[in-house]
């Protein structure tokens, strides 16, 4: 009987030892503790989320919405293409950089706002306004995985017969009769201005702080940019320069300016995204900047851009086509993106700028 006594009695004595205050075990308080600091966890994401929200801008939105919806096409069309789930996590980890850079940004601003100006906040004041350069280079480079993302047989054939409609002959064919070191150089350094259209542009409304200028023109050209990018997903062409190989007489030699692009194109070129012109599409969207803001450098750039536009062809990276094409898709995204920085909360700005916005 004792025996038995004993052993009805020891399961209790053990619960009883697990049992702190108020009768809740030890168990039941660890687990109460996890849950507390899961839910503190996430109460500080939603806040730190909410503080990189605001801290974003129309230009944020755009970028993002063209994530999101290449990425839809990228699952939706997932069998044509080799490494979907790669993409796809590229696409993710570059969205959340850009709400990070948005957060850093607002804090560096906060932190500005109550301390003063130091070098850590100017840096990543920097960055925040910078960075947009980077990711219209990662989704351009982005475009070579996906250019049998719809369609996978090339289009050329169709601007092929266009170009020659409209002209009667094959442009980049017949500029080569022309072609000397000394013009080809020339034309590449006309090919190379596209670079720096919208950094200086970018720089000057930069330094004078003209925030809402500054966020106008980046949004026009990621809206410009983001239809192109589209449109080369279902109608991709992949230029002259591999569609009409072997059909001149010689490549392109020059000097200085050529060495250069032939650096840049070895290291960078994406077969496909011709149509349309990325190139004439981004200098298009920062003449149409320059015009809006900075008249006297919109007529500045002008004689540059046509012979840019020329350049394209004369280098035999695009066609006639791409080039209409480019100068459309950039214009519309100087109208659609001028209607996009009418929304509210369309400028990051810092709070202590707010005036010069």
């Amino acid at each position: 009987m004792n025996l038995k006594k004993t052993e009805r009695t020891e399961p209790t004595a053990v619960a009883a030892t697990w049992r702190g205050a108020g009768g809740a075990t030890q168990g039941e308080v660890f687990l109460g503790g996890a849950q507390s600091v899961l839910s503190l966890a996430r109460e500080w994401v939603r806040r730190e989320a909410e503080v990189a929200w605001a801290g974003s801008g129309a230009y944020e939105r755009v970028a993002l919405s063209y994530l999101g919806v290449s990425s839809a096409l990228i699952a939706y069309f997932a069998k044509n293409l080799q490494h979907p789930l790669k993409l796809l996590g590229v696409q993710a980890g570059v969205a959340l950089m850009v709400m990070v850079l948005c957060w850093v940004g607002a804090r560096a601003a906060a932190e500005e706002a109550r301390f003063g100006m130091s070098f850590g906040t100017q840096w990543w004041h920097f960055w925040r306004h910078w960075y947009p350069h980077l990711f219209f280079l990662f989704c351009f480079e982005e475009l070579a995985h996906l250019m049998t993302l719809v369609t996978p047989e090339w289009q050329d054939a169709k601007l092929l017969a266009f170009d020659h409609w409209l002209t009667g002959v094959q442009p980049t064919i017949w500029l080569e009769q022309f072609a000397t070191p000394l013009r080809n150089d020339g034309m590449q350094f006309f090919y190379l201005t596209y670079f720096t259209y919208l950094l200086i542009l970018g720089g000057i409304l930069y330094y004078r702080r003209e925030w809402r200028a500054y966020w106008s023109v980046m949004t026009y050209s990621m809206v410009g940019y983001m239809c192109g990018y589209l449109i080369a997903m279902f109608f991709p062409i992949e230029s002259p320069w591999f569609a009409l190989a072997g059909a001149w007489k010689e490549p392109l030699v020059g000097g200085p300016f050529t060495a250069t692009i032939n650096f840049i194109e070895h290291f960078g070129r994406v077969r496909g995204a011709a149509f349309p012109s990325e190139h004439v599409a981004g200098a298009t969207a920062a003449l149409w900047g320059a015009w809006k803001f900075r008249r006297w450098l919109f007529w500045g750039i002008m004689p540059f851009f046509v012979l840019m536009c020329v350049s394209t062809i004369w280098g035999r990276y695009h066609y006639v086509a791409d080039i209409l094409g480019g100068m459309t898709t950039g214009t519309l995204g100087y109208v659609i993106g001028g209607w996009i920085m009418k929304w509210k909360g369309a400028v990051a700005t810092a709070p202590q700028d707010a005036k010069a916005s």
